[in-house]
């Protein structure tokens, strides 16, 4: 089986993601940032597995060398690469609110952190003629929408966007593909849900009836990760229920 190298992949979207991995039977590593109390319970939880935390914050670049090299010392080539980390300002504000400290952030974390990780991992794919690539952004990425209040975030994301479309078409070649995942309204809870959970409670927001999960996102990643889904490469694919995430939640 392969090797998932999953960022932020202890708690919320991350996590289900981890959890497929390993019940598919791949080797994990996952970054963590200051959750120190969730590394512990999932240590507990998934004894004997093959699982490897690293601590790293994605904003800083010796932190996600590091982490990639401890990886592949533990593990050997990753395969499948997971950007699921991002920072995000829960505070809406408009973008000349936001102050130096805060876009830095936004950029290094959302876009810098992209490639340096993608300079770290796609060597080792690009000699064994495999590699899968799966970025996280926001609906509505793909064709640059304006969302009100998190214009830093989305400028990083949308930057993302052309990133992975680019490095698509650079790696097809060597048998890598490179996709982006945009969930919608998964808020609370619902990150480390299950669908089945999420039918037990009626939405009436989202079309389809129910709330969007942690294992919705995770069921796209892993198909995008598969052997023979490789005609999939350059693509934005959105996550919403049929919900318009940025137009109805001003």
């Amino acid at each position: 089986m392969g090797h998932a190298f999953i960022t932020a992949g202890t708690k919320g979207l991350g996590l289900k993601a981890t959890e497929l991995f390993l019940a598919k039977g791949h080797q994990v590593t996952l970054t963590y940032f200051q959750d120190y109390e969730r590394v512990k319970e999932l240590k507990s939880r998934f004894s004997g597995t093959d699982i490897h935390f690293v601590k790293a914050d994605v904003t800083i670049k010796k932190d996600i060398e590091n982490a990639v090299k401890e990886a592949n010392s533990k593990f050997g080539t990753i395969d499948y690469l997971i950007n699921n980390a991002g920072p995000f300002i829960f505070e809406r504000k408009k973008l000349i609110d936001h102050s130096i400290e805060e876009w830095d952030a936004m950029v290094r974390g959302n876009l810098d952190s992209a490639f340096h990780l993608l300079k770290m991992t796609i060597p080792a794919m690009r000699e064994q003629k495999f590699g899968r690539v799966v970025h996280y952004g926001f609906q509505g990425a793909n064709t640059a929408s304006g969302w009100m209040y998190r214009s830093a975030f989305s400028a990083a994301k949308v930057g993302l966007v052309s990133l992975t479309k680019s490095l698509a078409y650079e790696e097809a070649e060597n048998g890598i593909t490179v996709n982006m995942i945009c969930p919608g309204n998964i808020e609370g809870e619902m990150k480390e849900a299950s669908i089945s959970e999420s039918r037990k409670v009626k939405d009436e927001e989202t079309p389809i009836g129910r709330s969007g999960t942690g294992e919705d996102i995770a069921r796209m990643v892993y198909y995008l990760c598969e052997k023979d889904s490789d005609m999939v490469t350059g693509s934005i694919i959105d996550i919403t229920g049929g919900l318009d995430v940025i137009n109805q939640h001003r």
